[in-house]
């Protein structure tokens, strides 16, 4: 299905060059050097940085978003620390292909050569491993091509989304895909509702598991496939990506003891422990590395 951001030229006008959606090549070369076709602005989506969409309401149960990065060209920097939050990403990468990024429960850091374009469509938890057809657990914590997934879908998304596509195409080839799969494999909805009661401060996994009407070795079992890991890692990870929340919202340095209790940590000292297990900061450190440089 068709969801990715509209007018997506790249830089240099519309592609794909010689129409096989691949770079490389000669394409067409107008008077004013621009390939083929009306010369239209291209969409911000090239430029650097890192962007997100919001999925069609029919994908909403299943994917997070849509989104992509642009490393910056020349010497400055293309690295980012990516936290845990539960969720799992089909990806592809210019030069690299299409990969999964499993579920991470410690931050990973990530760094893009100058240029390279990734794309991704991120799936809720609960929906990762259904889309994918196989348990989440196998997938902790890496990074994974999808041809070494073992899968039918992966074999076929391998072939599909080839490296030396241009991003335009693997963008939109992405984007229909795993919307295709989400819509044919949706969430668990066991899961996913478990995810949003175990994301409120206080909540704990027998009490969810008993609201549920299931036994807490059920629910460990069906979160273990759907989301990678059981109820308890999942309640600390959202209970993370809370305060990380609050954390970007807020202008200036936080008040880590007010925040603390506010999204659902002991004390401070729980919340301290917590942000260096799970981003390898301690909080302000935290807030300081992610506030844009002014």
């Amino acid at each position: 299905m068709e969801w990715t951001p509209r007018d997506l030229s790249p830089p240099g006008g519309a592609d794909p060059p010689g129409g096989d959606g691949r770079t490389g090549g000669e394409g067409h070369m107008g008077g004013d050097g621009q390939t083929g076709g009306e010369h239209r602005a291209p969409h911000p989506v090239w430029e650097p940085g890192y962007r997100e969409w919001a999925p069609p309401p029919e994908l909403a149960g299943s994917v997070a978003c849509l989104w992509t990065r642009v490393a910056p060209p020349g010497d400055e920097a293309g690295h980012t620390l990516v936290l845990p939050d539960a969720c799992c990403d089909l990806m592809w990468q210019s030069g690299r292909g299409a990969f999964v990024a499993g579920p991470d429960t410690a931050p990973w850091p990530s760094a893009l050569p100058a240029g390279t374009f990734l794309a991704g469509v991120r799936l809720r938890p609960g929906a990762g491993g259904p889309a994918l057809g196989l348990p989440l657990s196998g997938l902790l914590d890496q990074r994974v091509g999808v041809r070494d997934l073992g899968t039918r879908f992966g074999a076929r998304l391998a072939g599909l989304l080839e490296p030396t596509l241009t991003p335009a195409v693997a963008l939109r080839l992405l984007a229909g895909a795993v919307g295709d799969l989400a819509l044919e494999s949706p969430a668990d909805p066991l899961v996913t509702e478990a995810a949003r009661l175990l994301a409120g401060p206080g909540a704990q996994a027998g009490d969810v598991a008993a609201r549920l009407g299931v036994g807490e070795r059920q629910l460990l079992r069906r979160c273990r496939a759907a989301v990678g890991y059981g109820p308890a890692t999942l309640r600390r990870v959202l209970r993370f990506r809370r305060f990380v929340t609050r954390i970007d919202a807020g202008p200036g340095g936080p008040d880590l003891a007010r925040l603390a209790a506010e999204t659902g940590y002991a004390d401070q000292a729980h919340l301290s422990r917590e942000c260096v297990r799970l981003a390898g900061l301690p909080p302000t450190a935290l807030a300081m590395h992610r506030r844009p440089a002014a």
